[in-house]
């Protein structure tokens, strides 16, 4: 709806409240039912409603407890007697309150439990149960695989937008709803079978008794995935407590003019550790012939060019503008308060890669990109092993993989792929790269861990949140010949957000089910 004319009818409301405040029927009431505002302009309710009203809200219940016999309490005895498959009917949508309970409070493990927040609702629960009675009196045999897929694909699947969260929403499904769940032998979590049958209040009485108390467990997620999650909504905290300081805070007596020499000393030393940049022409000079991987290379430093630039100009205005030699324009204050509270600024981010760190360690890493530059360009052979993390744009490195392999070959390059063998060794070990392919080093696992010793992947250590990986052998082939038996699809992102920093995905050798692994949030990362 249009927000200024809701704003509009709102003030008028106000006036009326007023004129019916005296001499109105003593038990006349209004009642004005509102939702959530999505930014700061909407909060459009006049003070005065606000302050002469009884505010009442509905706070979405917490843990699954609260979750589970919350979606039972759509239901009623009537319901779970109104299908003529009583059986098959009370045990689906039993599984379906435990699922939708699941979907919605997934959301609180960030990133790792969805790529996107989603907005799940009770009427895709209700509506589930409707097209699972229709189904189920209209054949005599349970039709899973369709239930599922108008579930997965339909009611929930339609709010869905990324491809890895349809595919953890499917496995929920696949897990929950198969012909197992009329036999006694399925198990909605570790240590809560689904039940058998019963009455309405039975089934709560049931949730009471027999759900294992709050964890990450009953989602499928190893237990870090809690304290992840607990330490980036403390770090959130913090730096919201450190943003609301006082701008000219002065640090008690003698401390004047402090935020300024911070800054000043910080700019000083990130100008002088910068390098100069490359030169573009002496380096495309230097390459006698443009092969995929030389491309990639001349991109990352034109790119870093392109950045380094930025820096370099508005740290040099800003010291200009400390020292009383320019006017302090709104971009310099801002990256002067950057600065100052340690986050990278905007117009850096900008020309820069997706990243989550502070701006200490963000500018080190950025050095250390600089440096790998610097040494492939030199000879512009491959190094021994490729950073992958360090690259502005690492889907090119393996797409150049790819095209070398598709030139060498002769092979059409739209129908190959990449195979990712993980080594038993470290980056030290290897003293060049390998004939066909590349070595990559620098990437880590969150949801889990790679055994070396076995070579597959298994439960993460509890603590360890993102162990890193040995070194991958990635190399191009036909995708007819790649094995997916026994492989888990494992997502691979640029940073802890995970979502739009998607580059590639690799297939890790499982003994486990590979679903285990997508209800775990499994992924590789190339930062943590």
């Amino acid at each position: 709806q249009n927000i200024h004319l809701v704003a509009k009818w709102l003030s008028s409301l106000e006036k009326k409240l007023e004129q019916h405040s005296e001499g109105s029927h003593r038990d006349f009431r209004v009642f004005v039912s509102a939702e959530p505002a999505p930014c700061p302009e909407s909060h459009v309710i006049p003070q005065g409603i606000l302050e002469n009203s009884i505010k009442i809200t509905s706070e979405a219940p917490t843990g699954m407890h609260a979750n589970l016999h919350k979606a039972l309490d759509n239901f009623s005895q009537d319901t779970l007697e109104m299908c003529s498959q009583e059986k098959e009917f009370r045990s689906i949508l039993f599984a379906l309150c435990y699922f939708h309970a699941v979907v919605a409070e997934r959301r609180k493990f960030g990133p790792q439990g969805w790529n996107r927040p989603y907005p799940f609702s009770t009427g895709d629960l209700t509506i589930s149960v409707s097209v699972l009675y229709n189904y189920l009196e209209a054949s005599s045999k349970v039709p899973y695989d369709d239930l599922r897929y108008l579930v997965g694909e339909i009611m929930y699947g339609g709010h869905i937008t990324d491809s890895w969260d349809r595919r953890l929403c499917k496995t929920y499904l696949e897990e929950f709803i198969k012909p197992e769940m009329l036999e006694g032998e399925l198990c909605l979590a570790p240590g809560f079978p689904l039940p058998g049958n019963m009455d309405y209040n039975g089934y709560h009485q049931y949730i009471d008794d027999a759900l294992p108390p709050e964890s990450p467990h009953l989602y499928g997620l190893h237990p870090n995935a809690e304290i992840g999650f607990l330490t980036q909504r403390s770090e959130q905290l913090l730096r919201t407590v450190l943003e609301l300081q006082p701008r000219d805070g002065r640090a008690g007596e003698g401390g004047a003019g402090t935020r300024e020499e911070t800054v000043q000393a910080l700019l000083e030393e990130m100008l002088e550790k910068l390098t100069d940049e490359f030169n573009m022409a002496e380096l495309i000079a230097k390459v006698e012939e443009r092969t995929p991987y030389a491309v990639v290379a001349l991109q990352e430093c034109e790119r870093m060019n392109v950045l380094t630039a930025e820096i370099r100009r508005s740290l040099a205005e800003l010291e200009l503008g400390l020292k009383g030699e320019l006017t302090m324009t709104s971009d310099m204050e801002s990256l002067e308060n950057s600065l100052f509270l340690d986050t990278v600024p905007e117009s850096w981010l900008k020309r820069s890669y997706p990243s989550t760190a502070s701006l200490g360690s963000w500018f080190a890493d950025l050095l250390a990109r600089i440096n790998e530059l610097e040494a492939w360009t030199r000879d512009f052979s491959l190094p021994s092993t490729l950073w992958l993390g360090g690259f502005f744009n690492p889907q090119s490195i393996l797409t150049a993989i790819m095209q070398t392999t598709a030139r060498k070959n002769k092979w059409p390059l739209d129908k190959m792929t990449l195979q990712c063998d993980v080594t038993k060794k470290s980056r030290e070990d290897f003293a060049s790269a390998p004939r066909e392919g590349a070595y990559v080093h620098g990437l880590f696992m969150e949801g889990a861990r790679w055994d070396a010793q076995t070579g597959m992947i298994t439960d993460a250590r509890l603590k360890e949140l993102t162990p890193a990986m040995p070194v991958l052998f990635i190399k191009a082939i036909p995708d007819d010949k790649q094995d997916t038996r026994g492989m888990y699809p494992c997502p691979l992102y640029k940073t802890r957000q995970r979502g739009p920093t998607y580059v590639w995905t690799f297939n890790l050798k499982t003994k486990e089910n590979p679903s285990k692994w997508v209800l775990a949030g499994v992924a590789l990362l190339l930062q943590i």
